[in-house]
């Protein structure tokens, strides 16, 4: 195995060790038994107003059919809503509700601690210089 070979195969070990880690930190603290996926969906909402579901599979790289669970999961909880659209009733599209805006709340609020700390103990500056380098691997990665 080439030096490269063990830098790449390194990198991803890292990347995937630290996204399990994360996963289950955030999961331990999020309010109400939300799923990451459902903050991810309600902070996506809050921030871009109303997408279709097939919008949202893609921009958070699911199949349609995973999209569409997680939505009725929010449906039921009351956190979104979902509309036929008015120009083509073939589709729907999602909003955040004002119960879902204030779940999103309670998550922020329960993680910000938790990612504030991690912040501190690597240092603005580390997580700077690291963010560009994430952002290309990611880039990369969606073509």
């Amino acid at each position: 195995m080439s030096d490269a070979s063990g830098l790449a195969i390194s990198l991803f070990s890292e990347l995937l060790t630290a996204d399990q880690l994360l996963r289950a930190r955030l999961t331990k603290v999020l309010p109400n038994r939300m799923e990451i996926s459902h903050f991810s969906v309600l902070n996506h909402l809050a921030r871009g107003g109303e997408k279709t579901p097939a919008q949202l599979a893609r921009a958070f790289h699911v199949t349609r059919g995973a999209m569409t669970n997680t939505l009725s999961k929010l449906e039921i909880a009351g956190y979104v809503h979902i509309r036929p659209d008015w120009d083509d009733a073939r589709r729907k599209l999602v909003s955040i509700s004002p119960a879902g805006r204030s779940a999103r709340e309670a998550a922020l609020a329960a993680i910000t601690p938790l990612i504030d700390e991690m912040l501190g103990d690597l240092g603005e500056d580390r997580v700077r210089a690291a963010l560009p380098v994430l952002r290309e691997l990611r880039l990369r990665l969606e073509e």
